[in-house]
C-alpha cells in the first residue's frame, strides 16, 4: 500500500508517516518499482500501534523503546504517565480557578485585570507575611473576588493570615456565608474548623443556621468552635455541646463563659442549670470534670444552681467542695 493510501486510510498524514520513518519508528517494508514507499499488513500495524501509544501521552522516543525493547515492561512508564497526567490536570485546574476568580471580579479594564492577578498571586504566595498583606489589602477596590477569599481562608495554616483573611471576608460583599457553607462538608476536620471560625465572624441568620449544622459535625472541635459562636449570639441549640466541652476540659472556660451568657434570659438560665446538674449525677464523671461543671455554676443564676452547689460543697473530693463552698459564699454576698 502506498503512502498516499496509508494516510487515507490511517488518518495519519502523510507529512507524519515520513517522520516516522526518519525517526526510524514506522519504516515501510518495500519500494515500488518506481521508487514509492510500499507499507506491508505489518507496517500498518504498528502505524496503529504508534497512534495508540500516543493518546496515552507517550512521547515518540518512548513509543520506539516500548516497541522495539523486548525487555521493556509498561509499570514504571504507566505510573509515570499517571504522575504527569495528575500534574498537568492540577495546572490546569489551577488555572481554571485563576480564570473564573478573575471572571468572578467583573474587571472593566486590563489594569484591574492586573491588580487582581497581582493579589491573587500574594494569596498563594509561600511567604505568609506577603499573604497576610495580601488578604489585608484586598477588600480595596473589590478587586479579589469573595470565592477566592473564601478558598484562602479554608487552607489558610498561619493563625494571623487566616485573622486577617476572616476579617476581609467580615467586611466583603454577600456571598461568604454559603461559600464557607460548603467548607462544612469538607472531608478534612481543620478545613471544616477554618470554615466554622470564618463563619463565626460574620452576621445573619443565614450564618447562624450554617452554624447550627455544624453542631453535629462529628469532629468535637468542629462542634466546639461553632458552639462558641452560636452561645455569643443568644442561640440556646449550643448548650450541649458547651457542656461537653466543660466535661472533656477543651476550652472549658470558654465555654463556661458562653453559658453564662446565656443565662441572662430565665428560662434559659434553669436549662443550663439543669444540663449541668445532669452531667455531675452521671456516674463516672471524675473528680476534674465535676469541679469545671462545678466552676460553670458559678455565673448561672436560679435555685436548681444554687442546690446544685450546696450538695456539692459536701462532694467526696476535697477540691469540688471547697469550690462549691467559695462559689456559694460569692453567691450569698452578691
Amino acid at each position: 500500500m502506498l503512502i498516499g493510501e496509508v494516510a487515507r486510510r490511517s488518518g495519519v498524514s502523510a507529512r507524519m508517516l515520513r517522520h516516522y520513518e526518519a525517526l526510524g519508528l514506522v519504516r515501510p517494508s518495500g519500494r515500488t518499482g518506481s521508487g514509492y514507499r510500499e507499507y506491508s499488513a505489518q507496517d500498518i500495524r504498528r502505524i496503529f500501534h504508534v497512534e495508540s501509544l500516543r493518546s496515552l501521552g507517550l512521547s515518540l522516543r518512548e513509543i520506539g523503546r516500548a516497541l522495539d525493547d523486548p525487555h521493556f515492561t509498561p509499570s514504571a512508564l504507566v505510573g509515570d504517565l499517571i504522575r504527569r497526567t495528575r500534574e498537568r490536570i492540577a495546572a490546569e485546574t489551577e488555572l481554571l480557578t485563576r480564570l473564573s476568580n478573575i471572571d468572578s471580579a467583573d474587571p472593566t479594564d486590563w489594569e484591574e485585570v492586573l491588580r487582581t492577578v497581582s493579589l491573587l498571586q500574594a494569596l498563594g504566595s509561600h511567604s505568609a507575611d506577603v499573604r497576610q498583606r495580601a488578604a489585608l489589602s484586598s477588600v480595596d477596590g473589590g478587586t479579589v473576588p469573595v470565592e477566592a477569599l473564601v478558598d484562602a481562608a479554608l487552607h489558610e495554616t498561619e493563625p494571623n493570615v487566616a485573622g486577617a483573611l476572616r476579617w476581609a471576608l467580615a467586611q466583603s460583599a454577600d456571598g461568604a456565608p454559603a461559600l464557607l457553607a460548603e467548607g462544612l462538608g469538607s472531608p478534612v476536620a481543620a478545613v471544616r474548623t477554618r470554615a466554622v471560625q470564618s463563619l463565626a465572624e460574620l452576621p445573619g441568620e443565614e450564618v447562624a443556621a450554617h452554624l447550627r449544622h455544624a453542631l453535629a459535625d462529628p469532629d468535637p472541635g468542629v462542634r466546639g468552635y461553632a458552639a462558641l459562636a452560636l452561645g455569643t449570639r443568644g442561640v440556646g441549640d449550643a448548650i450541649p455541646t458547651l457542656v461537653d466541652m466543660i466535661v472533656a476540659g477543651r476550652n472549658d472556660t470558654d465555654a463556661a463563659d458562653a453559658l453564662g451568657a446565656l443565662s441572662s434570659d430565665t428560662a434559659r438560665a434553669e436549662r443550663i442549670a439543669t444540663a449541668l446538674v445532669d452531667r455531675l449525677a452521671r456516674d463516672g464523671t471524675a473528680a476534674p470534670a465535676r469541679g469545671r461543671l462545678t466552676q460553670a455554676l458559678a455565673d448561672i443564676p436560679g435555685a436548681t444552681a444554687a442546690q446544685a452547689l450546696t450538695r456539692l460543697s459536701h462532694d467526696a473530693d476535697r477540691a469540688v467542695a471547697l469550690t462549691a463552698t467559695y462559689l456559694l459564699r460569692l453567691r450569698e454576698a452578691r
